[in-house]
């Protein structure tokens, strides 16, 4: 890759890597360590498809995609079931969030299926349109409409009134 197109990629990364990471996690269900790895996998193949990525109308939406398809991917090895046990670690509430919140959703997006999980985060997290889901998803829009009447049933079910309680301390 020539200098300047290795510098709009690193312009790019640095301006994209977070966005990456927090829909990662969201679909890791708080993963932090796959997230980040999913976020360099994706990368990476963002950088090998470089020329033909900034050219795209939407790079940052071309990288999301590439993202959901990695990450669902991932879910369908064998070893993407392994969660290692033990208790979490101390650690700060970040400021002016609520971790009981925090714990409670990303609980019930575990409990998702992982594609409609992955559904759950671009169409309400990332706000994206049913096409454009199904389009990163490699669905029909008929399939994506169908996961998110059944993810938000589920997260409805799982949640119960509990998250009003969640919601309005």
């Amino acid at each position: 890759m020539r200098g300047s197109r290795a510098e709009e990629f690193k312009e790019f990364a640095v301006g994209r890597s977070g966005s990456l990471f927090r829909s990662a996690c969201l679909l890791t269900s708080g993963d932090a360590h796959l997230a980040e790895d999913l976020t360099q996998e994706t990368l990476g193949r963002v950088y090998a498809q470089w020329g033909r990525v900034s050219k795209a109308d939407n790079p940052a939406g071309y990288a999301q995609t590439i993202l959901v398809r990695v990450f669902l991917t991932h879910q369908r090895r064998r070893s993407a079931a392994e969660r290692p046990l033990g208790e979490l670690p101390d650690s700060a509430a970040p400021p002016g969030g609520d971790p009981a919140l925090r714990v409670a959703l990303l609980g019930a997006l575990a409990r998702l299926a992982p594609k409609d999980r992955a559904v759950v985060v671009l169409r309400y997290w990332e706000d994206r349109s049913v096409e454009e889901t199904a389009d990163a998803m490699n669905v029909s829009s008929a399939a994506v409409r169908t996961r998110s009447v059944r993810a938000l049933a589920q997260l409805r079910e799982q949640l119960g009134g509990g998250i009003a309680e969640f919601a309005a301390s």
